[in-house]
């Protein structure tokens, strides 16, 4: 490759993301000063939070200037390095962006080793989606042995993992997904004990079936009509890690629902437990997690679905159609060859 290829943030969107809002660039391939690693991104992560990231309102992180490069976690290979820590042919986990190269002084950088688990597993299973199931679930979710587990958007990258974790630790699980081939595959590859499909005109009739002894944990992924169905079901000092609200995210004004109401009696009459996190909030769990996430995967008993995007170019259109739900398991876009 002659010539580096990067992805900007051409125009704040409004509502949905348009292919207008995203620019391709060439530009030369940098090279490394001191201390500096150049990377070559192998495969990067999408995921709905960058919606946020696109806005300029209020938020936990700061946004991608206009002009700037899409922020995402990646795979990388270091190619030349002048830096101590690093050797070329290294695999790393890097936030080099919507790019296929990124120069990087070594900080934040985290070693892969391609002989414990495939390198995409960095940014999913094992990676940033894997530990927010992780915490979200265990640490505010705090499942019991005999209760009810609901998952929303239950056939992606975290939900399909927080169901299954939910088994691990004796708890019913049961997923809320978009069509019959999701809710098929929710059930008999990831083992929950239900799926049902959010599109269904039946949902909140067929979630109360499902959940006969009511909701202990709600982990919330999407809101919308979702959480409507949801929440005349919780029990008593039910808990809810609130991890995303997918269908929100292109709103543009920020109106109470006519529910909101009705939703804060049964706060206060069921003493629910409502938390939104971050899963930076739990920085110093990445070692639990690493531990029983990697041995559960080793050991079959977490298993995971990745949905992959060639090229760096169609990293827009696999971006919009997230939003969307039209990938099924963890969204990556391969930038390039495993090694160069």
């Amino acid at each position: 490759m002659s010539q580096a290829k990067r992805i900007v943030l051409a125009a704040r969107p409004v509502g949905e993301p348009k292919p207008s809002d995203f620019r391709l660039e060439e530009h030369a391939i940098p090279t490394p000063g001191a201390g500096e690693v150049l990377l070559r991104t192998i495969g990067l992560s999408l995921d709905p939070y960058m919606r946020g990231r696109m806005s300029d309102g209020p938020s936990y992180a700061q946004p991608v200037p206009v002009g700037g490069v899409m922020e995402a976690g990646t795979v990388c290979e270091v190619v030349a390095s002048n830096n101590p820590g690093f050797k070329a042919g290294d695999i790393v986990l890097a936030r080099a962006g919507w790019q296929t190269h990124a120069i990087s002084d070594g900080k934040g950088l985290a070693k892969v080793d391609p002989k414990l688990a495939p390198i995409s597993t960095a940014v999913g299973v094992l990676g940033m989606p894997g530990m927010t199931a992780y915490t979200g679930l265990l640490d505010i979710g705090q499942p019991k042995p005999g209760e009810t587990v609901v998952v929303a958007a239950a056939s992606g990258a975290v939900g399909s993992a927080v169901g299954q974790i939910a088994k691990i630790k004796g708890a019913r699980a049961i997923g809320i997904a978009g069509g019959k081939d999701k809710c098929d595959y929710v059930k008999n590859e990831f083992g929950f004990d239900d799926c049902l499909d959010h599109r269904d005109p039946d949902l909140a009739a067929k979630l109360k079936a499902a959940c006969p002894k009511g909701i202990d944990v709600y982990f919330e992924n999407v809101g919308g009509p979702v959480f409507e169905a949801v929440f005349p079901l919780f029990n008593a000092f039910a808990r809810m890690p609130v991890c995303g609200l997918i269908a929100h995210y292109n709103d543009t004004q920020s109106v109470a629902p006519k529910w909101a109401g009705a939703l804060m009696r049964n706060v206060l009459t069921k003493r629910l437990t409502i938390r939104g996190f971050i899963v930076s909030d739990f920085a110093s769990r990445h070692g639990d997690f690493l531990k029983d996430m990697s041995a559960w995967v080793r050991d079959g008993k977490v298993k995971y679905k990745e949905h992959v995007t060639e090229g760096l170019e169609n990293a827009p259109d696999a971006f919009m159609g997230l939003l969307k739900g039209a990938n099924f398991g963890k969204q990556l876009v391969r930038v390039g060859p495993d090694k160069a």
